[in-house]
């Protein structure tokens, strides 16, 4: 069973994103995101998610990203970067220590 509390994987997490992510430029736009979240609402994935799962998609996650997105608009570029970054480690955190298929491996430090 893995020890890690959820600072220190928000911790791990901010730092492989910082590597992935450099600079400002390299995080995603507003545009790539409102791309996801109309990709997600449009029929045809609504209609393979019906097929696969019995349910439809649930597409709020993306639209938050979106208006999350939006909000960042009014920093410094390297502020939208940092805030950008922060939040996506703590989803990946909170992915990392909940329940998941992918519950084989621990990170190695």
């Amino acid at each position: 069973m893995s020890k890690l509390d959820f600072k220190t994987a928000v911790e791990q997490e901010e730092a492989r994103l910082r590597l992935l992510h450099p600079t400002p430029s390299d995080i995603p736009g507003c545009v790539s995101v409102f791309d996801d979240y109309i990709s997600c609402s449009v029929i045809r994935s609504q209609v393979k998610s019906i097929y696969r799962f019995g349910h439809r998609t649930n597409c709020d996650r993306k639209f938050e990203e979106f208006k999350f997105c939006l909000s960042l608009k009014i920093m410094h570029p390297e502020e939208q970067r940092d805030a950008w970054i922060r939040r996506r480690a703590e989803w990946w955190a909170h992915r990392r220590l909940g329940k998941s298929s992918e519950d084989v491996w621990d990170i190695r430090e």
